[in-house]
């Protein structure tokens, strides 16, 4: 009777994280990791790289270009509008998705200006998704990039090749590396830059075919 009379305990198990709960903690474990092992890298040289990747460097280019590339060559001026509208994207897409996920970016991104400081999410890489869209888009054009640069022999002569796959080849290096100090200066996580790149990719795929549907 006593034992009837017992309150019956029972034993709750404890929850198993979740697949994406897993893989966040495993992202911000790595990300930690490699921005330790990698504090020796100059830290004036990845903010060189964080620079060269801003959108506010990016968006003046272009657009002051244009009305010397629209007559000197139509090439030119189609690859510079083509660069300022895919950068517009990127802005878009990138702001949309930061609002509906809203990442915090790590606890140890230290340093960071108030001018990069404005954007508080992390997820995807702004910096991932435009370098990645201007490399993308410039190795999506290549043919196009052969004719303009079509008059510079001496560079062809000096390389020992085609001047636009050098170009091509130099800002898909820069790209991979202004990615990477993204994790190596604590801005973002892994998963920020590897969405962020792919992200890139994809908007080069859409202005590339965009512009070659309306023959810009």
């Amino acid at each position: 009777m006593a034992a009837a009379g017992a309150a019956t305990i029972t034993t709750v198990s404890p929850r198993r994280p979740s697949l994406l709960h897993r893989l966040i903690a495993l992202d911000t474990a790595l990300s930690l990791r490699i921005y330790s092992l990698c504090r020796p890298v100059p830290r004036s040289f990845l903010k060189a790289l964080e620079i060269s990747g801003d959108g506010r460097f990016w968006f003046p280019i272009p657009f002051a270009l244009l009305p010397f590339s629209s007559s000197a060559s139509s090439i030119a001026f189609s690859l510079l509008l083509a660069l300022l509208l895919g950068s517009l994207l990127d802005l878009l897409l990138v702001g949309l998705v930061k609002h509906l996920v809203r990442r915090p970016r790590p606890v140890y991104n230290k340093g960071m200006s108030l001018a990069f400081s404005v954007d508080h999410w992390s997820f995807p890489s702004g910096h991932a998704s435009r370098v990645f869209f201007i490399a993308s888009f410039l190795r999506l054009s290549d043919a196009s990039l052969r004719r303009l640069l079509a008059g510079c022999g001496c560079i062809g002569a000096y390389y020992g090749g085609d001047p636009a796959e050098l170009l091509v080849r130099l800002v898909l290096v820069w790209s991979a590396a202004t990615s990477a100090s993204r994790v190596l200066l604590g801005r973002h996580f892994v998963l920020d830059v590897v969405a962020g790149s792919c992200l890139g990719v994809l908007e080069a795929f859409i202005v590339f075919y965009f512009f070659n549907f309306y023959r810009f």
